[in-house]
C-alpha cells in the first residue's frame, strides 16, 4: 500500500480515465467550471466595488470588513457539511443546490438598503458558496484520477483567471455607469448561474451510492456554533468592545466549548461531519495546515487591494481592476503549468515549496508598499504573488485527495476548503482590525497639525463615507494614512506565509495514484469484502 515517488508511469493512455474518455470529462466540466465562475465572478465583482458600496450605505472601515468576513464565515462553517453530505447523497443534486442557494443571496444582497442587511444576505451567499468550494472538488477527484487531474486542475485555473480579471472590469464598469450602479453587480452572475443549472443537469453524471445515511446533525450543529462564535469574536473584539471583557470571555468560551462538544461527538458519531481519523495522517495534516496560513495571507491581504487602489491611490474601480491584471496573471501560468507538470512526471512537491516560498517573497516586496510607490513595482510585486498562490492553492487540495480513503474523499477535500476559509476569514477579520487601528493612529497623528482637525478628529475608525464629507487637506490625509496602512497587512501576511513554507517541506511526497475516485471506492470496498470473506 505504500508507494513513493520513483513508481513508474501507468501505460493507460491519458485520454481514458476512470472510464470515461477525455472528451466526456471535458463535457462534465463545462457545467462545474462555469458554476465555479459565478462563484468568483461574484467574488470579485463586489470586492472591487466596496468602497463605493460602503460609501454609498454610510459604513465604516469595520463595515468594509464585515461584508467580506460574513459570507467567509458562512462559507467555513457549511464547506465540511456540504463534503461530508456529497459522500451520502447525490454530488450533482447537492451541487444544483448551493448554486440555487448561492443566486437567492446574491439577488437578495442586491435589494439591500442597509449595510446591516447587506451583511445578513452576504451570510445566505456564502451558504451556496461554501458548497460551490468544496463540491466542484469532490465531483474532479470523483471522476479523474490524481495522475491526470493536474492538467484539468489548469482550466480551472484559466477560469479563475478568467474570472478575477473579468468581475473587477464589469464591476468598475457597474459602479460607474450611473443607471446601473453596484447593485449590479450582485445580479450580474444570476444568468450564468442559471446556464451553470442547465448544463450541469445534461453534462454531469456520476454515480450515486445507495446505502444507509447516518447523518450528524449534532457535529454539524457544534461545528456551526463553535467556528461562528470564534470568529464573531475576532471581528468584533478591539472594536465593538474591548478584548479583555465580559463579551471576550462569552464568545470564547461558548465557542471553546462548542468545539470541545464538536470533537466529542465526532468520535461517536457513525457518520461524523470531519472525521478525526484524517489528522492521523502526516500529509493531510501538513496540507491542513499550510491551508490555513495560506488562506489568512491571501484572503487577509488581497481582499484590501482594491482599497488600496481606489482611496489611497485614486483609481477608479474600473483602473483598479486592470491593475489587478498581473496577479492574475501570475496565477493563470502557474496553475496551468504547475498542472501539466505535474500530470506529465506524477511529482508535486516541488511546486507547492516554490509556490509557497514565492507567497511569502511577494508579501515581503509589497511590506513595502505605500502611498506613493510605484505602480509599475506593485504590478512586478502582485506577479510574483500570483505565481506563487496560483502553484500552491489546488496543490494542496491534490496531494490530500490522493493520500485518503476514497470512502473520505469528500470530507478530506472539504476539510482542506474548510481551514483555507477559515483562515482567510481570520485574516480578513485580524489585518482589517489591524488596518482600521494603523489608519486611525496615522490619522491622528497628521491630524494634529492639520487645518479643518476637528471636522474629522475623534475616531479610530474613519469612515469611508469621511472622504466626501471632510476638508481637502483632511482628505489627503486619510488616503495617504490608507496607503501607508496597507503595506503593515502585508508584512503581517508575509510572517504568516511562513508557515505554510514550515508545513510544506514536512509533507512526505507520496506518487500520485491512476485510479479515479470511483474506481478507488470500488476497489476498496471489493477488497473489504474478500478481508470479511476471509475465514477467522
Amino acid at each position: 500500500m505504500t508507494s513513493t515517488v520513483d513508481r513508474p508511469a501507468p501505460q493507460a493512455p491519458v485520454e481514458q480515465q476512470g472510464g470515461m474518455t477525455h472528451r466526456q470529462i471535458l463535457s462534465a466540466l463545462s457545467g462545474m467550471m462555469l458554476a465555479m465562475f459565478v462563484a468568483f465572478l461574484s467574488s470579485t465583482v463586489v470586492s472591487n466595488a466596496l468602497p463605493t458600496i460602503i460609501t454609498d450605505l454610510q459604513g465604516s472601515q469595520g463595515h468594509y470588513t464585515w461584508v467580506v468576513t460574513a459570507t467567509l464565515l458562512s462559507s467555513t462553517a457549511s464547506t465540511p457539511i456540504w463534503g461530508k453530505l456529497s459522500d451520502l447523497f447525490s454530488k450533482k443534486l447537492l451541487l444544483q443546490l448551493s448554486i440555487i442557494v448561492f443566486i437567492a443571496g446574491s439577488m437578495l444582497a442586491g435589494l439591500a438598503q442597509s449595510v446591516e442587511t447587506l451583511i445578513a444576505w452576504r451570510v445566505l451567499q456564502g451558504l451556496g458558496l461554501g458548497g460551490l468550494q468544496a463540491l466542484v472538488q469532490i465531483a474532479m477527484a470523483a471522476m479523474i484520477s490524481p495522475r491526470e487531474r493536474g492538467r484539468y486542475a489548469g482550466l480551472f485555473g484559466s477560469v479563475f483567471a478568467t474570472a478575477t480579471v473579468g468581475g473587477p472590469l464589469i464591476g468598475g464598469l457597474l459602479v460607474d455607469t450611473s443607471w446601473l450602479g453596484w447593485r449590479w453587480c450582485f445580479y450580474v452572475g444570476v444568468p450564468f448561474a442559471a446556464a451553470a443549472l442547465v448544463l450541469l443537469q445534461r453534462t454531469l453524471h456520476l454515480p450515486v451510492t445507495k446505502r444507509t445515511v447516518h447523518i450528524d446533525y449534532l457535529g454539524a450543529a457544534f461545528l456551526t456554533a463553535g467556528v461562528s462564535s470564534l470568529l464573531i469574536w475576532v471581528t468584533l473584539a478591539g472594536g465593538s468592545f474591548p478584548w479583555a471583557s465580559l463579551e471576550t470571555t462569552l464568545f470564547v468560551g461558548g465557542g471553546v466549548l462548542a468545539v470541545l462538544a464538536f470533537l466529542v461527538t465526532e468520535t461517536r458519531a457513525k457518520e461524523p461531519i470531519v472525521p478525526l481519523r484524517l489528522f492521523r495522517d502526516r500529509t493531510t495534516t501538513l496540507a491542513i495546515a499550510a491551508s490555513v496560513a495560506i488562506g489568512v495571507a491571501m484572503f487577509g491581504s488581497t481582499v484590501f487591494l482594491g482599497q488600496y487602489l481606489q482611496i489611497s491611490r485614486g483609481y477608479s474601480p474600473t483602473a483598479a481592476g486592470l491593475l489587478a491584471v498581473p496577479m492574475v496573471g501570475g496565477m493563470l501560468l502557474s496553475s496551468t503549468g504547475s498542472g501539466i507538470l505535474i500530470t506529465r512526471t506524477g511529482r508535486w512537491k516541488r511546486f507547492l515549496v516554490t509556490g509557497s516560498m514565492l507567497t511569502v517573497l511577494a508579501f515581503g516586496l509589497l511590506s513595502m508598499v505605500d502611498h506613493e510607490t510605484n505602480i509599475v513595482l506593485l504590478c512586478c510585486f502582485l506577479f510574483v504573488l500570483g505565481t506563487g498562490i496560483g502553484m500552491t492553492m489546488q496543490n494542496l487540495v491534490l496531494a490530500v485527495q490522493n493520500t485518503v480513503a476514497a470512502t473520505d474523499l469528500g470530507a478530506a477535500s472539504s476539510a482542506v476548503a474548510f481551514f483555507r476559509s477559515l483562515g482567510g476569514t481570520v485574516g480578513v477579520s485580524v489585518l482589517g482590525a489591524v488596518l482600521s487601528s494603523r489608519v486611525g493612529t496615522l490619522v491622528s497623528e497628521g491630524l494634529e497639525g492639520t487645518p479643518g482637525a476637528g471636522q474629522a478628529g475623534g475616531s479610530g475608525d474613519v469612515g469611508l463615507a469621511d472622504l466626501t464629507v471632510v476638508p481637502a487637506p483632511v482628505e489627503a490625509l486619510i488616503r495617504a494614512s490608507y496607503g501607508d496602512a496597507t503595506g503593515r497587512i502585508f508584512l503581517v501576511s508575509a510572517v504568516i506565509a511562513v508557515i505554510a513554507v514550515a508545513a510544506i517541506l514536512l509533507i512526505r511526497e507520496i506518487a500520485l495514484g491512476t485510479e479515479s475516485g470511483d474506481e478507488r471506492l470500488e476497489r476498496e470496498r471489493a477488497d473489504a469484502q474478500s478481508a470479511e470473506a476471509q475465514p477467522k
